[in-house]
This record gives C-alpha cells, structure tokens and sequence, in this order.
C-alpha cells in the first residue's frame, strides 16, 4: 500500500494536497485517512504482571522505532506519556467528545 495525499476541497487549505508526515498527522491536517490506533484493556486484565507489561511496552516512547518500521507514524513523547499516566490513573472509555477522532488532537484531549 502507498501513502497518498489527500485533498479536502477546502480552498483555505492551499493549493494541492496534504501529503502523509509526522507534522500532517500530528496538527490533523491529514484527515480523515490518519488516525490513532488503540488498545482497550479493562481494569482488571490490567492486574495481570504480563498485560501491565504490554501496556507499559506499548506506550514507552523509547520505541517508536517499532512504531517506524511498520509503516506508522510515531505521536510525541508527551502523547504517550499522558496515554500512559492515563492508564496509570485507571482511567477508561474513550477520550473522544461525541466518539469521532476527526480534526481533534490527541494531546489535548488526553
């Protein structure tokens, strides 16, 4: 699969259109085509040492390498720190008003 750019007939937009980056992704620009990948765990699946571990593993942006070498974009350090301290509080259910990721960041909402 290739990456295309996107253009949402939005003449305030600029001529052309967005191309897929860390940048387009991050200020969502290109969307609706990026959008964030979850993993729910319940309460108590997360009292497990090993499904912890994964979360932990999951959320360390130490590895976004991984993130790299499958073909996504890595969000910030600061996202994946609040999405673990999130984890962390227990907090659950989703961070999206009105349950769409459309035009809404992840770093203010988390």
């Amino acid at each position: 699969m290739k990456a295309i750019g996107i253009d949402d007939g939005d003449p305030k937009n600029g001529e052309g259109c967005v191309q897929p980056s860390s940048e387009t992704v991050l200020d969502t620009t290109y969307q609706p085509l990026a959008r964030p990948i979850f993993i729910y765990v319940s309460k108590t699946a997360l009292k497990r040492p090993e499904v912890k571990s994964f979360v932990e593993f999951y959320l360390a942006a130490d590895n976004h390498q991984f993130v790299k070498e499958v073909g996504y974009f890595p969000l910030t350090d600061a996202i994946y720190t609040k999405a673990l301290a999130r984890v962390t509080e227990g907090k659950t259910g989703s961070a999206f008003p009105g349950g769409s990721t459309v035009g809404v960041k992840l770093e203010e909402v988390l």
